[in-house]
């Protein structure tokens, strides 16, 4: 029997808490070389100019191993008004090869790089850390400020969208769910000045932050993930900041807010300070002053996808939660 969960099921039964617990297992794992997880496969189909992406994971310290399948479809919101991605996460038994689960991978996705942020902000984050910045209103700055509110005491918020009433919906929403004070505003910079916490959640193709509008000691979670060609970050803010990743190798082979400035002679791959891994279990330190600037750069790792999914199967089957059906 395979179990089927869709979004509505993984809202009931997933908490940011638990999944940044998990996500945080994830990163020691890998850190520790207790996961197998190649590169995201990727295949183009420009004839629909479309994408599907390949994401497995097996992670050998809690048995959890996954594949998820993202598809990235620019024209059918405008051809077809379907969502531009759709993402499924097949859950395996590593002992026997069994299929165990098949669930919605889009909520796992955000769930997942919201808690990934949540732990990169507890071990980046001043300790005084009170108002957050947001560059970006959609579905994943929910996630985002919603795992930064459970690694510190938020205060208050600024947000700013490119559309403005986004920004405001996503003010009135967040305020009610989180109790944060949460304000639109009229421009990124205004969103960034009074920043401890920057959350940088775009499509972006160009620069959405100027390094020169940074306070000493911010630490800012980029997580906007376009290929490598496009950025949210300016070379400055790159420069100027203690770079913090999920994978050195996927970095350097996907993003461009890292590649950019690396062509350009800003920085060299050797800027990256650690993957956050490394600083989880000790191995290099993390925050070291209240002056330093840091940024988590993430493209996103199976490792995440397969440690939720596992999370999930297990909580679903506690509160019985999701349908049953027979493949053979």
């Amino acid at each position: 029997m395979v179990l089927i969960l869709t979004k509505t099921d993984l809202e009931k039964i997933l908490a940011m808490r638990e999944v940044m617990e998990v996500v945080e297992g994830a990163f020691a794992q890998l850190a520790k070389g207790m996961v197998k997880m190649p590169l995201r496969t990727i295949i183009g189909v420009d004839e629909y100019k479309g994408f599907i992406f390949y994401m497995p994971a097996y992670l050998e310290g809690s048995d959890a191993l996954a594949v998820k399948i993202v598809s990235l479809y620019e024209e059918n919101l405008e051809k077809y008004s379907l969502p531009t991605i759709f993402a499924t996460i097949q859950l395996n038994d590593p002992k026997t090869g069994m299929p165990l689960a098949l669930m919605e991978g889009g909520y796992i996705t955000a769930m997942r790089t919201g808690a990934a942020s949540g732990v990169a902000t507890k071990y980046l984050a001043r300790e005084n850390s009170r108002v957050v910045g947001i560059i970006g209103a959609g579905a994943q700055a929910r996630m985002q400020l919603w795992a930064v509110s459970e690694a510190g005491d938020v205060e208050k918020a600024f947000v700013y969208d490119a559309v403005t009433e986004r920004a405001k919906g996503y003010a009135e929403e967040m305020s009610k769910r989180l109790g944060v004070n949460i304000i639109a505003v009229s421009s990124a910079e205004k969103a960034v000045r009074e920043a401890d916490i920057l959350i940088t959640a775009t499509t972006a193709k160009e620069p959405v932050l100027n390094g020169n509008w940074l306070q000493p000691g911010t630490h800012i979670n980029a997580i906007g993930w376009m290929g490598r060609d496009a950025r949210e970050l300016d070379s400055n803010t790159v420069k100027g900041t203690k770079l913090i990743v999920d994978s050195k190798e996927a970095v350097l082979a996907e993003s461009g807010d890292i590649l950019i400035p690396i062509r350009e002679g800003v920085i060299t791959k050797d800027h990256i300070y650690a993957e956050l891994g490394e600083i989880v279990i000790g191995r290099k330190a993390g925050r070291v002053s209240d002056n330093e600037i840091t940024l988590w750069k993430s493209v996103g790792l199976a490792i995440q996808d397969a440690a939720t999914a596992k999370l999930a199967y297990q909580k679903a089957q506690e509160m019985n939660v999701g349908r049953e059906i027979k493949l053979l």
